[in-house]
């Protein structure tokens, strides 16, 4: 018996057959080995608010709803841990680490003000995230 190919010549046929589900894991995969999430990625990092009330820990105060801001989500980024090369018998840190985190880029100060019992006003301040990055980790 003999194998023919398409083409009319003894040989052998390969087919090749793709995975719609394999091709997009193999694209989610390179998309965050290339170190980029898409700016439509939900889980990118970015500011996310929250409400939040503040009150004095010590003092009788009215309570405040206050608008914060924190960020969270995933940096694309490789960590990785690099060998040192030294030429001392000690090592004292023999890798060189690098990662990044999703902190806060840009923020300011803002302050509220609390009504506190005998008429007593107290200041509470924080800050308020106005943007977030994947920054190196220290």
């Amino acid at each position: 018996m003999r194998n023919f190919s398409p083409l009319g010549q003894p040989g052998m046929v390969l087919l090749l057959v793709t995975c719609p589900l394999l091709a997009m894991l193999q694209g989610a995969t390179s998309k965050a080995e290339s170190g980029h999430l898409g700016d439509t990625d939900p889980d990118r990092c970015m500011r996310h608010h929250l409400w939040e009330t503040i009150t004095h820990p010590i003092y009788k105060c009215n309570s405040k709803m206050v608008l914060l801001a924190r960020c969270e989500g995933q940096c694309s980024h490789t960590s990785r841990s690099d060998p040192l090369i030294s030429f001392s018998s000690v090592l004292k840190q023999p890798f060189k680490s690098t990662c990044f985190c999703c902190r806060p880029h840009t923020s300011k100060l803002k302050a509220v003000r609390l009504r506190c019992s005998g008429g007593t006003r107290i200041t509470a301040t924080y800050r308020y995230i106005l943007a977030c990055s994947c920054e190196e980790c220290s």
